[in-house]
């Protein structure tokens, strides 16, 4: 990892040719950190990124709700007329009254001789 070594490095390089019993135990660490930038563990821990993609995609979530609750209170109209219960009753009396679809549809749960739902 080290390209340039200082004096001092160059020295534990050198006592590294020799016995390792010989070195401390900074003088391995030191010897490793020569070697390598990270230890393993160093390596395998975890960074703090999942909370900046976490605050991002809430913002957008936020945002994409500010976005709709907007649209529905200054873009779209009321509700058509034809969604009201009123309008739905009178629409399933009248295909009652056409006998639409009388083999498997709406008609056919319909109990004509006693004027309500089969059951």
């Amino acid at each position: 990892f080290v390209r340039e070594l200082s004096a001092q490095q160059r020295a534990l390089k050198e006592k590294e040719k020799a016995s390792w019993s010989a070195l401390s135990a900074e003088e391995k660490v030191e010897l490793y950190r020569i070697k390598f930038n990270e230890s393993y563990a160093e390596m395998k821990k975890g960074t703090n990124e999942w909370k900046t993609v976490l605050g991002g995609v809430l913002f957008f979530l936020g945002l994409t709700g500010v976005i709709l609750i907007w649209q529905k209170h200054f873009m779209y109209g009321p509700i058509p007329h034809t969604f009201s219960d009123e309008w739905l009753s009178a629409q399933t009396k009248r295909m009652l009254d056409m006998r639409v679809n009388p083999v498997q549809g709406i008609t056919a749960q319909w109990d004509f001789d006693n004027n309500e739902w089969k059951k």
